[in-house]
């Protein structure tokens, strides 16, 4: 009999939410059959399970996070019982033997230090793993028991919570979901029922919802994104440059295009990245990582590009992008946006970035201090693109004008190579048919 251990994530991520699991206790798998539903910091993954067998146990409940290292399923092998009565418990096995890990990532050189036990509720909606999982009560799984109990199995009264939102804010409000009552007839715990009970707990004379100091733990994404900006900026020696652009031959060129192919939009940000791609093989020492004694120049660009979702702000990797056309690279960045707000990327697609383009346009600014994706050497930003006056000719008119900036690692590079880029890219953003002899 097997545990198969939570993978190694990586990307500095250590531990996972149970979104729902996908098999219950007496079913039987196949090797890499997904298990679980997971959502790390980045995105929601499916784990495979390594081995083939009996389900004789499972180790989480939805909306419990649970660090790597730790069990998630036992197997056993089609030659040997399944104790799924509670007269067996599975051992702990090395996860060095249970060489599955999350698409995308890669094991840990020593993953017996990532270990921990599994966390677990002490309050009676433990019992109800199985029931919230959208099974038999039969494969409930024990709080104190690390093998399920199918035979005469006690009484159990599922808490019904559908979203892992809902869970998460009674964990940061230490709210017990047992204790609270739905509001909707059909039994499911909504955010409302979060809320009311918060107020029901709240002492006589407590101040007001709003007044207080509101609290937003930094942990999953927002956690991450803070980790890597502080060593982004702790790490690297940035410098920034920036100029003015006239865009207006930019947005003609873009309408030519998808007028001649309708079902094949481009959009600007594909445009921008599509030269920022032709830029990065003239200046290699932008698509590069710094390490103790050395610049590696890369042979490929990854192109990373900044995405504002619901789940905070992501960057979507597009591998190999120097070998897409401009169409190809547009719907690229398009399915990966689309994915990424309804948090379907997965862990091999939030990874590996070279070089990353950031639309800060889209919010209606001007510019922006990026900081540097880590451990990247450089981010282009393009600004909102609106009506200026511009010198055309010798004579005063008003233009489509938008800044391009850049930030670069100066261990990397100096100004003349990161300069050097820059007007490459806004040469091609004001006459775009210059392009066309690098494509």
């Amino acid at each position: 009999m097997a545990d198969f251990l939570l993978p190694d994530l990586g990307e500095g991520l250590t531990d996972a939410e149970i979104l729902h699991w996908l098999v219950a206790v007496g079913d039987t798998v196949t090797v890499d059959q997904a298990v679980v539903e997971v959502e790390t910091a980045k995105a929601s993954v499916e784990v495979p399970v390594p081995y083939a067998g009996t389900v004789t146990a499972v180790f989480g409940k939805p909306g419990e996070r649970i660090p790597v290292g730790s069990p998630l399923i036992s197997v056993a092998a089609a030659n040997e019982p399944a104790a799924l009565n509670g007269s067996a418990v599975a051992g702990p096995v090395s996860s060095e033997y249970s060489g599955n890990v999350l698409i995308g990532y890669g094991t840990s050189a020593a993953p017996s230090r990532r270990r921990g036990r599994v966390r677990r509720s002490s309050s009676p909606a433990s019992a109800d793993l199985r029931v919230e999982a959208g099974l038999a009560p039969a494969a409930a799984t024990s709080g104190r028991s690390a093998t399920a109990e199918v035979a005469n199995p006690p009484a159990i009264t599922a808490v019904s919570v559908i979203s892992p939102v809902v869970r998460k804010l009674a964990r940061d409000r230490g709210i017990d979901l047992a204790a609270v009552v739905p509001s909707d007839p059909s039994g499911v715990i909504r955010r409302c029922d979060i809320e009311a009970f918060a107020t029901e707990l709240a002492p006589a004379g407590a101040a007001e919802p709003g007044s207080a100091t509101d609290r937003i733990p930094l942990t999953g994404l927002r956690g991450l994104a803070a980790e890597r900006l502080t060593r982004s900026r702790r790490e690297i020696p940035e410098a920034t440059v920036w100029v003015d652009v006239d865009a207006t031959a930019l947005l003609e060129a873009r309408r030519a295009l998808n007028a001649a192919q309708p079902d094949r939009p481009v959009s600007v940000l594909a445009l921008v990245a599509r030269f920022c791609v032709l830029g990065l093989s003239r200046f290699r020492e932008l698509n590069s990582r710094v390490t103790s004694d050395a610049i590696e120049l890369l042979p490929q660009v990854n192109l990373g590009f900044a995405a504002q979702t619901d789940r905070g702000l992501l960057v979507p990797v597009v591998h190999d992008a120097q070998r897409l056309t401009t169409r190809e690279l547009s719907a690229a960045i398009a399915e990966r946006t689309e994915a990424g707000r309804a948090g379907k990327l997965s862990p091999a697609q939030l990874t590996g970035g070279t070089f990353t383009v950031n639309n800060y346009g889209v919010f209606g600014v001007d510019g922006s201090a990026a900081i540097i994706n880590h451990p990247e050497v450089a981010m282009i930003g393009l600004g909102r693109i609106i009506d200026r006056p511009w010198v055309v000719g010798g004579a005063l008119a008003v233009r489509k004008v938008a800044q391009l900036t850049l930030a670069f690692d100066h261990r990397a590079c100096d100004g003349g190579v990161a300069g050097g880029f820059l007007r490459f890219v806004a040469d091609c953003v004001e006459n775009p048919v210059t392009a066309l002899g690098e494509l």
